[in-house]
């Protein structure tokens, strides 16, 4: 969702060129580890003063992956596939035309294989679906995959249909109904003499690939026409799966997309940006989750997690435990109540004992309707999960404490007492903003080698995108680009981050 409002701070100056001259510089900076003097430790420095961009004290830019200067080998152009036979059952009721088709297809000299049946009875019980096992190691062409492995069916609508329920027996065709809805994906071809031409063209418009009439076909003829009626069935199945596959990606998108939360704050007068982005491919949902709620005494409840794991099963329970969280929530749960709770819900969820969750819960108690500006407090619980950036208007992030996380939701049992979740109490001073993210955000490389970003990186970077003057949306947005450029592309792990503002006016959604 596009963000609301300016997304500049107010007063905040921008010349030209600052904060793309600002980006390029932090990327060189990362791109090796900083100085540090004798006996201190490597990292990010917390002295107050910012970093200099200038072109004497950049790091050198992160190298690009070398390119192999050795010749290539002369490519070995891959033997043709192996064209098989086409197997052909013909159904002709008439011994001498079935030989004077066998004739013209040995004068055509086209790799045919012909089995001859005289009614559809036989012809059904060959037209039977073979095992997909006996299958395998077939070259392409020898079928269409079922339909006792014939490639065509040449059907003379002269033959006799006995059946015992025709589907249609006015229009001439119910051998031709039968023999489609026995085999749906073999391709059929019908014989007429010179009088059915009519009804030949009825048998197309019916399912038929093509028809020929008797005496007007020779051996080339017939045997472009099979292959021509083989070649479109094979378009016309790969057109259906693909219909298939675009309907199937419709439907999961639309039920991804309404798993996604949508908060409950009305009244809370705060500013929420939130953004997402799974780790798979063609996916909106990974095994990242969040969720805000504004209870009725006033208070803000907010979470934000991470399923090990990034594939449906993981995003599957990521939405159970949202569901169950707002559920307890406003059920009256919270602190370490609700996550033992929670803990319960993913144990019985989860599909084997090794999955767990990491978790941030955020608990923002109203201030004082009497005193303007008054200072809110709120309770921070942890379970394996990286704290949250309070986002100062020095623009200076600064991590809060970790000192009292517990473990990941899964990872020990909570009826003995193992795992406990205690909060962390802080202020939350006038103009207060927090930013909540999953590990997904901090663990991009930064350039080739193996170092992370990790959280004081992620601080560095928002602080310096505040201050060329971003705010909400802009923020996050650009912070995630540049996150990205530092990795040399798109992260591989899920990536959700929230970022909440507190602010006099009316709620906004970013």
């Amino acid at each position: 969702m596009p963000a609301t409002g300016d997304g500049r701070a107010p007063g905040a100056a921008d010349p030209p060129g600052a904060q793309d001259g600002a980006r390029s510089a932090r990327a060189r900076d990362r791109s090796a580890p900083e100085a540090s003097a004798p006996g201190s430790a490597p990292g990010r420095s917390h002295a107050p003063e910012r970093r200099s961009a200038s072109p004497a004290t950049a790091a050198a830019a992160i190298p690009h992956p070398r390119s192999n200067t050795t010749a290539p080998a002369p490519a070995v152009p891959p033997a043709p596939p192996a064209t098989a036979p086409l197997k052909l059952l013909v159904i002709e009721d008439d011994a001498t035309d079935a030989q004077l088709l066998k004739a013209a297809v040995a004068d055509s000299g086209a790799p045919i294989e012909i089995h001859w049946t005289r009614g559809l009875d036989q012809a059904f019980a060959l037209l039977a679906p073979t095992p997909s096992g006996s299958r395998r190691g077939r070259a392409r062409g020898a079928d269409l995959g079922r339909g006792g492995d014939f490639s065509c069916v040449l059907l003379d609508l002269a033959a006799p249909a006995d059946l015992p329920h025709p589907s249609d027996p006015s229009d001439g065709l119910e051998g031709l109904h039968e023999l489609l809805r026995r085999a749906p994906h073999t391709a059929v071809v019908v014989l007429t003499d010179a009088a059915g031409a009519e009804l030949g063209a009825a048998a197309v418009a019916a399912g038929a690939q093509d028809f020929l009439i008797k005496n007007e076909t020779d051996g080339p003829l017939l045997a472009r026409a099979l292959r021509y009626a083989v070649e479109r069935k094979r378009a016309d199945e790969s057109q259906r799966r693909l219909v298939e596959a675009e309907l199937r990606g419709q439907e999961n998108a639309r039920l991804q997309r309404h798993l996604l939360p949508t908060p409950l704050l009305d009244g809370a007068n705060l500013s929420f940006t939130r953004r997402y982005r799974p780790g798979r491919r063609r996916a909106l949902l990974g095994g990242d989750f969040y969720d805000a709620v504004r209870t009725d005494d006033g208070t803000v409840h907010v979470v934000i997690g991470d399923v090990c794991g990034h594939g449906p099963d993981e995003a599957a329970l990521g939405v159970a435990l949202r569901i169950a969280w707002r559920t307890l929530v406003f059920a009256g749960l919270t602190g370490e109540t609700l996550l033992t709770t929670l803990q319960h819900v993913l144990e019985h969820e989860r599909r084997s004992d090794e999955i767990f969750a990491t978790l941030c819960m955020l608990v923002i108690e109203p201030a004082d309707a009497d005193t303007p500006d008054a200072t809110e407090r709120a309770r921070l619980y942890l379970a394996g999960h990286p704290p949250p950036l309070l986002l100062g208007e020095d623009h200076t992030p600064i991590g809060l404490t970790a000192e009292h996380a517990g473990p990941a939701l899964g990872l020990l049992p909570c009826d003995d007492g193992q795992a406990v979740w205690p909060s962390h109490r802080f202020e939350l001073r006038r103009g207060w903003r927090l930013l909540l993210y999953t590990d997904g955000l901090i663990e991009g490389r930064i350039g080739a080698g193996s170092r992370r970003l990790g959280q004081d990186g992620l601080a560095d970077l928002i602080g310096d995108h505040q201050s060329a003057g971003l705010t909400r949306g802009r923020l996050v947005d650009s912070a995630i680009a540049e996150v990205e450029e530092l990795n040399g592309g798109a992260l591989t792990d899920d990536v959700a981050v929230l970022l909440l503002e507190r602010q006099p006016a009316q709620l906004i959604l970013g």
